[in-house]
């Protein structure tokens, strides 16, 4: 499996960038893009540098570092070398007063060193646009999403469970698991859109661990091991028999995700109630896939399921307490967290080869969160699971 991104690839994306910008702003003369992510999405290449999109010409991609390796692993048409920004503006004899930017992206300091050298004087944001031709998956792309869903089975249904051992810690289990994903083929990070955002490994906890509050911005908790590292997992809280151990987590590789999470039972079977509430979770997920079809709308896809809830089961459900989230899934791709999402205000109709992770679950007091993720497709058929069809509280 080549892990270049092909020339054609790169030059759809392109042509797609334009008709973006030529259907939503008419006006547009030229866009910059300095973020990696969208560098490598449309260069093949994450390097310190940026791309320059002018209406009617080609693309510049200016590396400032590394021009060497960007040379040797992208197959972009026009990459040229930068020193600074007052080498790029020397090019361009003309630049016009209105520029596009990634307005989530690009920091006061940087804005104010490009303006330096560039006479604009407005910009518009170019965010939305990008989501939207990030959004549909080429087959290329796919490809390497369906890898990360397989290593998400292999790893969350057969895996996890050998791993777990009473008084083992939350740390213990989170440098098991990390070791197990970069061995099945992990890129050993999970990229996130939401700023400031990381995730090494996993959001896992023991029982009521997985409600512990957060600043993550989804259903499940941890205590993770310190105000400085919240993530990971604790080393004093360990595993006891009787628990539920939550595990969800972010595979990549070679830049795109799929998002998965499981809970076990370990040494002992929950209570029915508890399990009712899970497998509530895991009818809601299934529901929901078999509403991903091209031409859906996602904001009527949430309205339906959460309509369909008892106030009961709404206490608690996506989060816990007064955390809850308001979304029941989101597509994912070279960021776990993209658009569009499963949620209110999210209008636009659903196209074939979009890639969702659905996520019901529901916080249980004393016990800690329940329900099911999984990373589905949109097909003409409905979503097509590409991470494994176990329902989760699997017994060990």
């Amino acid at each position: 499996m080549s892990n270049k991104v092909p020339l054609s690839e790169l030059d759809l994306r392109m042509k797609r960038f334009h008709q973006q910008m030529d259907r939503s702003h008419p006006e547009w003369e030229i866009a910059v893009i300095f973020s990696k992510i969208n560098l490598l999405y449309f260069t093949g290449s994450m390097p310190d540098g940026m791309l320059l999109i002018e209406r009617g010409k080609s693309a510049i991609l200016w590396v400032r570092r590394s021009y060497e390796r960007t040379i040797d692993e992208s197959h972009f048409r026009i990459i040229k070398s930068m020193h600074s920004y007052r080498d790029v503006a020397g090019s361009y004899s003309y630049f016009p007063k209105l520029i596009f930017l990634e307005t989530d992206f690009v920091p006061l300091a940087m804005y104010q060193r490009f303006q330096k050298y560039f006479p604009f004087s407005e910009f518009k944001a170019l965010d939305n646009d990008l989501s939207r031709i990030r959004a549909v998956k080429s087959t290329w792309e796919l490809k390497f999403i369906e890898k990360a869903g397989s290593i998400h089975r292999k790893i969350l249904e057969e895996g996890v469970p050998s791993l777990l051992y009473e008084g083992m810690s939350e740390l213990d289990l989170a440098g098991e698991l990390y070791n197990m994903m970069l061995k099945e083929g992990h890129q050993g990070i999970a990229r996130f859109k939401m700023f400031d955002t990381e995730m090494v490994v996993a959001q896992l906890g023991f029982g009521e661990s997985s409600i512990y509050p957060t600043s993550f911005n989804g259903p499940g908790g941890s205590y993770g091991m310190s105000p400085a590292m919240p993530g990971l997992g604790s080393r004093e809280r360990l595993l006891k028999r009787g628990e539920l151990v939550f595990v969800d987590m972010g595979v990549g590789v070679n830049g795109y995700h799929s998002d998965k999470t499981l809970v076990y039972q370990f040494g002992g079977q929950l209570s029915k109630e508890v399990l009712d509430v899970h497998y509530q979770c895991v009818e809601i997920q299934d529901k929901i896939a078999a509403q991903l079809k091209p031409g859906n709308i996602p904001s009527e896809i949430y309205n339906s399921i959460m309509k369909g809830l008892s106030s009961e089961f709404l206490e608690n459900f996506m989060g816990y307490g007064n955390r809850q989230v308001k979304f029941l899934g989101h597509a994912i791709g070279l960021t776990v967290d993209e658009l569009p999402v499963l949620a209110k205000g999210f209008d636009e109709p659903l196209e074939e080869n979009m890639v969702f992770a659905i996520e019901p679950k529901k916080g249980i007091k004393d016990v800690g969160m329940v329900g099911i993720e999984n990373t589905f497709i949109v097909t003409q058929n409905g979503g097509r699971c590409i991470t494994g069809d176990h329902p989760g509280m699997m017994i060990v």
